[in-house]
């Protein structure tokens, strides 16, 4: 299956339908035929044709028909006009007919044609795929039928592939040295080798492979490295890059820009990086370096191509039959060198891998146990903190509150001491009282006996002395009491 994404450079030109009326009188039987409903638009822009990619369980089946057919390359020495004639009674089929002209490319230009019906598209297919457009020229007509169509402003929206699909050139010469699985073409009438006159006939110098291909005096190199070495050019954007057993270039464009075709200038093989395999028609002959055919051959009708050069000799045919197994053969190895190398740096990278994943789950680990150390550590000096901040809070408390049970207890001392103090005084009086009453009973004693009673008829003794010192010691205490 086949899809167009087209980078529109301009809008859609009506085109006059007179020559479409004039073509149609002159090849229909019907001269009645009605094309009021044809339309003819012309548009500048570049085309990108898209081959859908088959799975791995799936036959790969190129022609899915469909009413909508693309032409990629008709030459420029055939107008709209004459193309119109070319095509014959089969417009009277069109209902819609897109001339596209690509400013990049002079020699040609491309054709989207819708038709009525899938009667009317395949008939069109069988008259016109693989027909020349001219008996006496080489270029050839090659229609393919289109799923989709879809219309882009932007280039990278245009060259970016739907997913499942890659990119095809849309050189016609390109498009020729693919294989028929890959491009849709049944057969060629020419291989297109280095000197191939039919190349020069395109003149496709607009074309970066094609270029390449014919003009051998100049040397390709890399457009990264600079390197003359194992060179291949991408069939679809022209870039020339070293391969894999230099830098590896090509594969890094590929991979970079999903372009899967590259053509081997030295070998002149073309390397499918998805399918990883060739997917040329042509194979170089170990023996004289010659270019042979795979899977085409030469349809000329008398037998031998002025374009390729193709004869019926048998000595040829065993020539190229030897040629043909000697470059399977290298195909084979060099596709296993290839192989056993990409296996070796594939194991070499999971090696490598692996030592940088342990190495860095180490470092991950140790990272990680430093800093829940770390936070630990953290964690604990935070608490210890916060514990001699409480400490240093109760130490503030307690030595407040021993500054206050000092005071309090140096006044409890001094009340004792005032007390004690009192107590002794009281002592004191209280035995001055005592004597008092000792003396005063020992007089009303000795009165007594003396036959006194009560102090009358006897002498009094002068105490004065002693009674006014009691009286003021006991008035000096009462004042001290007082205070």
């Amino acid at each position: 299956m086949f899809t167009l994404q087209i980078h529109t450079v301009d809008f859609p030109q009506p085109l006059p339908t007179t020559v479409a009326t004039t073509s149609s009188a002159a090849h229909s039987p019907n001269p009645n035929t009605n094309l009021s409903s044809l339309s003819l638009s012309e548009l500048r822009g570049i085309a990108h044709l898209f081959r859908h990619l088959p799975s791995a369980t799936t036959i790969a089946n190129p022609i899915a028909r469909t009413t909508t057919v693309f032409i990629v390359a008709v030459p420029n020495y055939l107008s709209p006009d004459d193309f119109l004639l070319f095509c014959g009674t089969h417009i009277a089929d069109f209902s819609h007919v897109l001339f596209l002209k690509n400013d990049g490319i002079e020699h040609s230009y491309s054709v989207l044609i819708n038709l009525v019906n899938q009667l009317a598209a395949d008939g069109f297919y069988c008259s016109f795929n693989g027909k020349r457009f001219r008996p006496t020229e080489a270029e050839i007509c090659h229609v393919y039928f289109i799923q989709s169509v879809e219309y882009a402003e932007s280039a990278h929206i245009a060259s970016t592939p739907p997913a499942g699909y890659t990119e095809l050139p849309t050189c016609p010469v390109c498009l020729e040295r693919l294989d028929q699985d890959t491009s849709g073409i049944q057969s060629t009438l020419c291989d297109h080798s280095f000197q191939c006159s039919c190349v020069s006939k395109w003149t496709y110098l607009a074309c970066q492979v094609c270029r390449l291909c014919q003009q051998q005096d100049e040397r390709p190199t890399c457009s990264e490295c600079g390197t003359l070495k194992n060179l291949c050019v991408c069939l679809i954007c022209g870039f020339v890059g070293c391969g894999r057993y230099e830098k590896r270039h090509a594969i890094k464009h590929w991979s970079d820009v999903a372009h899967h075709y590259s053509l081997e200038l030295e070998t002149q093989q073309i390397w499918d990086y998805v399918g990883d395999k060739y997917v040329h028609r042509l194979n170089q002959s170990k023996g004289d370096g010659k270019l042979v055919t795979v899977n085409s051959r030469c349809t000329a009708v008398d037998g031998e191509c002025t374009t390729c050069g193709y004869d019926e000799d048998s000595s040829f045919s065993g020539a190229l039959f030897t040629s043909k197994v000697d470059s399977i053969v290298d195909e084979y190895n060099n596709l296993l060198a290839s192989q056993l190398e990409a296996q070796r740096q594939h194991y070499e990278s999971l090696l490598a891998e692996a030592k940088s994943g342990k190495e860095s789950s180490i470092s991950r680990a140790v990272e990680k146990a430093v800093f829940s150390k770390m936070n630990d550590m953290q964690a604990k000096i935070e608490m210890y903190t916060e514990e001699t901040k409480s400490v240093a809070e109760r130490n503030q408390v307690l030595l407040k509150n021993q500054q206050f049970l000092q005071t309090k207890c140096k006044e409890t001392e001094e009340r004792e001491k005032l007390s004690l103090k009192s107590k002794d005084e009281k002592i004191l009086d209280l035995k001055e009282q005592i004597r008092d009453l000792k003396v005063y009973v020992e007089a009303q004693r000795k009165l007594s006996n003396m036959g006194i009673s009560d102090g009358k008829g006897g002498s009094v003794l002068s105490v004065e002395s002693n009674q006014s010192s009691s009286n003021s010691r006991r008035r000096s205490k009462l004042g001290r009491r007082r205070n």
